[in-house]
Formats: C-alpha cells, sequence, structure tokens
C-alpha cells in the first residue's frame, strides 16, 4: 500500500479538533470508546450498496500525523492540543467489512475502537472516504449487471475534481469496469488505461478553404495507435463517417465510436453497415450521459463497450452513500443515540450473513464484537467482519483490489434473484441483531 498524501491531518473538520481540546481539559479524552460506521438507509431506494474505499480509509489513516506547517495554522487550539496532535499517531483498532462486499440498512460496515481522542478526529476523513466511494461503487455495480457482460470504460474524469476523479475510477473498477481513461488512476492503482481521440481530431484536419477532411484524421489515428485503434464517426454525418473509416482503415478496424444521438438506433444502422462493408469484428462503443437504465436499454441492441462519464462520477444521482460514524460504546458500555429517524443500536458489531444451501442469501445478523457467532440452525453462514488494523498497524493479508474486485463478483450472485432488478424497492436483505 503507497502513500498518496505525505499528510491527511487537515482532511476534516473543524468541531473534532475543538471536541478534542474540550475532551482533553475535562479528562474525558482518554476513555476507550468504539465508533461505527453503518447506514440508515440505501440511497435513491437501492436494494444492496458495496462496500468501497476501505483500503484508501487504512491508508489515509496511517498517514494521519501534522506537520509542524499544519499545527501553526491551528491557531482556535491551546498548546495542550497542539502537543497532543504533535504527537497524534492512531493505536487503535479497526474492524470491518472487506471491501467489494456488500451491505445493507444497519449493516456494521467498520468499527473503530480506541480512545476517544484518537477516534473523534477521525470521522470527517473516514466518511468523506466511504461515503464518497461506495456510492461510485454501487451505482457502478449496477451498470455492470445492467451491461450483461460487455465491457464498460470508466470516463468521468472531467466531471468532477481531480482527485475525485483518480478515486472514481477506483471504485468503478472494483465493481467491474474494465478501465479508466484517468491516467492518474491507472499508473496508482494499475487498472487498464483506455483512450483514442476525440472530436477536436476530427475537426483539427479542417482544410484551409474550410472543408473537413475526416479521412485524414482517421488516416493519422491509425498510423499513429495502429489498426486496432477506435475511431469517433459521430464528428459530422454517421454513415459517411463508417464508410470513411473502413475505406481508410479496411475491415479489420478495432472499432467506432458513437457519442451522440440515439445510441439505440445508431447502434443497429452502424452495425448493418459495418457487416456490409466487411468489417464483422468492428467493435461499436457507445457513449453519451449513460447510466444503468441507459444501459439497459440498449442491451439488447449490438452495442460491444460503453463508456461511462458523469453518472458514474456522481453515483448515478447519489453522490453520498449516506453513511454515518457513531460512538456505539464506552468503556465498554454500550451506548446510543435514539432521536427520531436517527435511532442506532449501541455496542461494538459484528456481523455474518446466513445463506442457503444453494448459496442465496437470507440474512445478515449483526451480534456484539467479539462474542460467539450466533446459532443459524440449518443455514449456512459467512462472517463478514474481518480485521483491518491492530494497534495501529495494517494487519497482514488485507486483500488487494484485483481480489475485492473478484470477491464482489462472487457475493453479487449470492443476492436473491430481485436484488439485482434495477427498479426502486426495500433492500433485498435485511439486518437483524442479537444479543445487542
Amino acid at each position: 500500500m503507497t502513500n498518496t498524501y505525505a499528510s491527511t491531518a487537515l482532511l476534516t473538520d473543524k468541531y473534532e479538533l475543538t471536541m478534542l481540546q474540550a475532551s482533553l481539559a475535562d479528562g474525558t479524552a482518554f476513555r476507550q470508546c468504539a465508533f461505527e460506521v453503518f447506514g440508515r438507509r440505501l440511497p435513491n431506494e437501492r436494494r444492496y450498496g458495496v462496500v468501497a474505499g476501505t483500503a484508501r480509509v487504512l491508508e489515509a489513516v496511517r498517514n494521519f500525523r501534522f506537520t509542524e506547517e499544519q499545527l501553526a495554522s491551528l491557531d482556535f487550539l491551546d498548546e495542550r492540543t497542539l502537543d497532543y496532535l504533535r504527537n497524534y499517531s492512531f493505536s487503535g483498532q479497526i474492524d470491518g467489512y472487506r471491501e467489494g462486499e456488500l451491505y445493507f440498512p444497519a449493516s456494521p460496515i467498520l468499527v473503530v475502537r480506541g480512545t476517544f481522542a484518537e477516534c473523534v478526529i477521525l470521522e470527517t476523513l473516514i466518511l468523506s472516504i466511504l461515503n464518497s466511494d461506495s456510492a461510485i461503487a454501487s451505482a457502478a455495480t449496477r451498470m455492470v449487471t445492467a451491461a450483461g457482460g460487455r465491457p464498460i470504460i470508466e470516463m468521468g474524469s472531467r466531471r468532477t475534481n481531480e482527485e475525485a476523479a483518480v478515486s472514481a475510477a477506483r471504485a468503478t473498477y472494483l465493481a467491474g469496469f474494465s478501465a479508466t481513461s484517468n491516467l492518474e488512476a491507472a499508473a496508482r492503482y494499475k487498472i487498464p488505461a483506455s483512450g483514442t481521440a476525440a472530436h477536436a481530431w476530427t475537426l483539427l484536419h479542417t482544410n484551409a478553404d474550410g472543408t473537413p477532411d475526416e479521412a485524414a484524421a482517421f488516416k493519422a489515428q491509425i498510423d499513429a495507435l495502429g489498426i486496432d485503434t477506435t475511431l469517433l464517426v459521430d464528428t459530422y454525418d454517421i454513415t459517411e463517417g463508417v464508410n470513411t473509416a473502413i475505406e481508410v482503415a479496411g475491415p479489420e478496424l478495432g472499432g467506432v465510436r458513437i457519442d451522440s444521438g440515439d445510441l439505440g438506433v445508431l447502434a443497429r444502422q452502424v452495425r448493418q453497415q459495418l457487416d456490409s462493408l466487411g468489417a464483422h469484428n468492428t467493435n461499436i462503443v457507445v457513449s453519451s450521459d449513460l447510466d444503468e437504465f441507459a444501459i439497459a436499454a440498449l442491451r439488447a441492441e449490438p452495442v460491444d463497450v460503453y463508456g461511462v462519464g458523469t453518472s458514474v462520477v456522481t453515483g448515478s444521482g447519489a453522490p453520498t452513500a449516506g453513511l454515518v460514524y457513531k460512538m456505539v460504546e464506552v468503556d465498554g458500555v454500550p451506548v446510543a443515540k435514539r432521536s427520531r429517524d436517527k435511532h442506532s443500536h449501541g455496542g461494538a458489531k459484528a456481523a455474518i450473513r446466513t445463506c442457503r444451501r444453494s448459496g442465496t442469501a437470507v440474512e445478515e445478523i449483526a451480534y456484539p464484537l467479539g462474542s460467539e457467532v450466533p446459532e443459524v440452525g440449518n443455514l449456512k453462514h459467512r462472517e463478514l467482519t474481518v480485521p483491518l488494523m491492530r494497534d495501529g498497524e495494517l494487519v497482514d493479508g488485507l486483500p488487494t483490489l484485483e481480489e475485492s474486485r473478484a470477491h464482489l463478483a462472487k457475493v453479487l450472485v449470492t443476492l436473491p434473484w430481485e436484488g439485482l432488478a434495477l427498479s426502486k424497492d426495500e433492500p433485498v436483505i435485511t439486518v437483524r441483531f442479537h444479543g445487542v
């Protein structure tokens, strides 16, 4: 695991440090506490959520160290608090669902244990990563399901900020996307990169008299990138663009891309045209504001690859997973918020997921962390909560991005069939509390 930032310590909210100062003053800073990350509901009435960003959280916690320059900017804190932060390094325990796991309302996704002081100042950092990455991975997974095995390329970098673009690419790859257009994500996380040319490339090849020279643009691209490249054929007239592409490249052209218009109708027309020109193996790539519903609508069309941008980096209308970070235990005593619509269950918790002999998931059971796994009768079960950090150090054998990607693909098939539907409904699995 490589360090992304020299320090993540200021990726937080002021009230966390003011609470720290008050706790140091009244003597409560070193009480042993447990905080839990969970969601009260799934956004947009979806049927499941995907845990993403766990590895980034652990990296960020490890890098949560204050520099002298950062401390100098915190002029609202007293010297005792500044001295505490100067020597801060998380030394507690973190348990939770592995990355690529499914979650549901009240699933104990992450449990952070340690002193109040060291745990409370991690809230914003942990939630900002998990909420964004889980929202994007949840949306992207629905798109992968809708695509029915056909590849999807993430190309949303220009629709979000520069660092969010990198983390979004990672989350979509976890979800099953095949590649990203973002080179920093490709370099940082070893994700396959994909990209050829935009409309600007075709427009560049305009003659001095103002007439377009699409053939020159296509030839130059093929000369530079090879016959396997994908040519963007909708800058002017799509029918003429396809004809020109095959005239220049021949029937072994890798692909053509359509980025506008009625994609279903155009894909059918272009497939017929390519086949008539002998380009039977030339792929059709479509893009243009695709989301899971648009992809599902195109499933019967001769589309080979999808390109998705805006909708996936915004979580397809759910830019946050709605996860919260709440204290659930103080000095071994369960505590819980009881306000209306925001009730929570006290105590640090682990969870299992039960399933039938066929492998189909039945329910989740949350139970006190560290206690025996509940009896499940004739059902099988899988433990969801695993150690992630011990005494501030990463545990050995944490899964790689590739392993988490494979895990997600595996657990998706355990959902009841209605769980993969795109329509709004109740979560397909419920969480039951045992001994809590």
